[in-house]
């Protein structure tokens, strides 16, 4: 049973003197929902584009599924790489059926109705592209990367320009895909997307990749907790006495710092007393994927 859906190895890609993509090699595993992270011009656009044949690869290679890159695997693939492109005075269901006929979908009007309905579209079915929101139109353009009923459904920045509602629309329709059990790639800019709807997340800067994992290895390895006291210093010397404790952030009113998960606020707070600080400020705070994020690409 294949488990490996995607395997990239040292995968890079050269625009003249500019190096896009620099020996990318990550794999992502049957039923995850797989993050790629990056500012604009991390390579994150480029890595996609080469793994669904727009673009050529200058070295290295991918593997869909076990067995290559072959126009089989690509009937597999359900994607979205740019802004919906649809006829604006077509129904959803007008412009859904020319991509059935392009895809060459089996029982058409019965996967056009399916998809509609996973997408929240089924209502507004009969209307017409142009009155749409943009919301509605980046989850009409993903009920037609469904109409194959692919195994994989890879997203370019899937929310990219929606508002807030559009963005939560969008996350809880990747979060339903994926519960049905279909592997998702992602390639986004916001933090907050990747961190809310990913299991695993590959961080690129520059065409290289930065660092890899799950969500909660990338995120969660450790706590962080908040504190003060009237002596200041006597802090910062009880912290460097204690190799399990590092400064994460300092100011002249409070000190974050980075312990183990093992360590919980009561314990600090005894050892902090039982060196003779007594701490006016104990707060555990949440380090999200945002802070790691920007300490890992700055």
């Amino acid at each position: 049973m294949i488990t490996t859906i995607l395997e990239i190895n040292k995968l890079s890609k050269k625009y003249k003197d500019v190096l896009a993509l620099n020996n990318l090699s990550l794999k992502v595993e049957k039923g995850t929902v797989f993050g790629l992270l990056g500012p604009n011009g991390s390579g994150k656009t480029t890595t996609l584009g080469i793994l669904l044949g727009v673009l050529r690869q200058s070295a290295g290679s991918y593997s869909w599924f076990g067995n290559g890159d072959t126009a089989e695997n690509r009937l597999r693939i359900g994607a979205l790489l740019e802004t919906p492109n649809f006829y604006p005075y077509l129904t959803a269901i007008q412009n859904l059926k020319i991509i059935a006929k392009i895809k060459k979908t089996d029982n058409p009007i019965d996967r056009i109705e399916s998809v509609l309905k996973v997408v929240n579209l089924y209502n507004r079915r009969k209307s017409n592209f142009k009155t749409y929101s943009l919301g509605m139109k980046q989850r009409l353009a993903i009920a037609g990367a469904l109409l194959n009923d692919p195994e994989v459904l890879v997203l370019d920045e899937p929310t990219n320009g929606l508002d807030p509602q559009g963005i939560a629309e969008i996350r809880e329709l990747i979060i339903k895909i994926s519960k049905e059990g279909k592997t998702i790639i992602i390639a986004s800019h916001i933090l907050d997307e990747i961190e809310k709807v990913c299991t695993h997340v590959a961080i690129l800067k520059f065409g290289d990749l930065i660092r890899q994992g799950t969500i909660e290895e990338i995120i969660g390895g450790d706590n962080f907790v908040i504190i003060a006291a009237n002596d200041m210093a006597l802090i910062k010397t009880v912290i460097d006495e204690n190799s399990q404790m590092e400064i994460s952030k300092s100011t002249d009113t409070e000190i974050t710092i980075k312990v183990s998960k093992e360590m919980t606020t009561e314990m600090l707070n005894q050892y902090f007393f039982d060196k003779g600080v007594v701490l006016s400020k104990l707060k555990s705070h949440s380090e999200r994927l945002e802070t790691q994020f920007l300490e890992i690409i700055k």
